[in-house]
């Protein structure tokens, strides 16, 4: 397996390199070698133009993973039909369930493919990212595409004054290597990781605002997990991270801010049980409206008039004995 994986990760690592060493020269054309408040701006450009880069070439992807998780909650009521129609033959159950997904186009699957895309990214820019230090032998400079003078250039990047191959718990002989302040790169990677923190919750709170807390309790668990598992491990392998790869993981936050809301627009998700809470929410604010105005409309006192005391003509009297009582 380890033979297989090695070679597979040194690719991702080649491709990782090839596209971050693409856009740092892109920018470098325009800002060249020197540094504006601290910051050598084409590296960190580079690191977030990698990210655009393979976002634009996941999002065709995550449109269609999106399309599917449509059509799979559209067929959630056929899915429970199924499951208790068959509850006691599972094969039968199971075969009838991949029918149903066949004839309407559903992959479960689609559900997963971008995250499982990201994460070689990722780990290829971690390993990319910590790959860059002063004391690498000249032989390991030059791996995956790069020159010599690229690695040193890359190696001593920084961020308003913190190196981006540096991190929160990195040593003092690290950031000496580095030519870094230990202050200035504990500030930078604790606003970074807080970002970070921060912009993972709001990406996972739109999308489940949005689309509903699920019914199933097994869900339910899985998406406040989500909520607030995820940012609060966060907290803890944030500090191992490399400022560069807090730089990517926060960029791709925001680029699916962007993604989710413009998504969510053109695919709103299935009203189902009387629609999204959120459809509830303004469905029940809608009617609350129109009652408040209907119960207006009709407490409306009419003018008095002469006219509208009398009698109308072809009445009743309201109480015949009470009148007779009267006469005598």
């Amino acid at each position: 397996m380890s033979t297989l994986f090695s070679p597979l990760m040194a690719v991702i690592y080649g491709a990782i390199s090839g596209i971050l060493l693409f856009w740092h020269a892109a920018w470098q054309r325009l800002f060249g070698d020197t540094t504006l408040l601290g910051t050598n701006w084409s590296w960190v450009l580079g690191i977030v133009f990698l990210v655009l880069t393979v976002r634009g070439i996941l999002f065709p992807v995550f449109v269609k993973q999106i399309k599917s998780q449509r059509a799979m909650q559209a067929l959630q009521p056929r899915v429970k039909e199924l499951q208790e129609k068959h509850k006691n033959d599972r094969e039968t159950m199971q075969k009838e369930l991949v029918e149903l997904y066949r004839t309407e186009k559903a992959n479960p699957l689609m559900g997963c493919l971008p995250m499982l895309v990201q994460i070689p990214v990722f780990l290829g820019l971690f390993h990319v990212l910590r790959h860059l230090k002063p004391t690498m032998p000249e032989h390991m400079k030059t791996l995956y595409g790069w020159s010599v003078t690229q690695f040193d250039s890359a190696s001593s990047a920084k961020l308003f004054g913190a190196p981006i191959a540096a991190s929160f718990r990195s040593t003092a002989e690290e950031l000496s290597l580095l030519g870094a302040d230990g202050l200035a790169v504990k500030i930078v990677a604790a606003i970074l990781i807080v970002a970070m923190i921060a912009t993972t919750f709001l990406t996972s709170r739109q999308m489940i605002l949005r689309s509903g807390w699920a019914e199933d309790p097994q869900q339910k668990m899985v998406q406040r997990l989500m909520l607030y598992g995820i940012p609060f491990s966060l907290l803890i392998s944030g500090l191992i991270f490399p400022i560069g790869v807090i730089i990517y993981w926060v960029t791709t936050n925001l680029f699916s801010l962007g993604q989710q809301t413009w998504v969510l627009r053109k695919y709103p998700p299935p009203a189902t049980n009387g629609g999204t809470r959120a459809d509830q929410r303004a469905g029940s604010a809608r009617a609350a409206t129109k009652t408040t105005a209907a119960d207006k409309r009709g407490n409306e006192a009419a003018p008095v008039t002469p006219k509208s005391l009398a009698p109308k003509v072809g009445a009743k009297p309201a109480n015949p004995r009470r009148g007779s009582a009267t006469r005598r």
